[in-house]
């Protein structure tokens, strides 16, 4: 019983450090780059694009389609480094819980 009161208590622990992470995801910026810095774009850890800064020397007529890989780029960039961030609070979270191997909780 005592190992279920503990389990009990270690949850909702967990489940107050959950709701105060999801507010500081709606805080948390992260910056992606491409092209050496000539794309760069800031998003949200939760993917909200927030802004886009394109060197203008890229602006060339003709040449769209590699600034728009570059812009998709640097938008994966900072998607990935938003992962990143969120699984390490999440594994800070969780830690000590005896969660099963590969079941994820965001």
């Amino acid at each position: 019983m005592r190992d279920m009161m503990g389990l009990m208590k270690q949850a909702q622990d967990m489940q107050k450090k959950m709701a105060e992470m999801q507010a500081q995801l709606d805080t948390l910026e992260f910056e992606g780059s491409a092209g050496g810095c000539l794309v760069t774009v800031v998003m949200t850890a939760k993917n909200v694009l927030k802004s886009v800064k394109i060197d203008p020397s890229l602006m060339v007529a003709g040449e769209q389609e590699i600034l728009e890989d570059l812009v998709i780029s640097a938008c994966n960039d900072a998607r990935n480094k938003a992962e990143r961030a969120v699984a390490d609070r999440m594994a800070e979270v969780t830690r000590g819980l005896p969660i099963p191997p590969g079941m994820k909780l965001f």
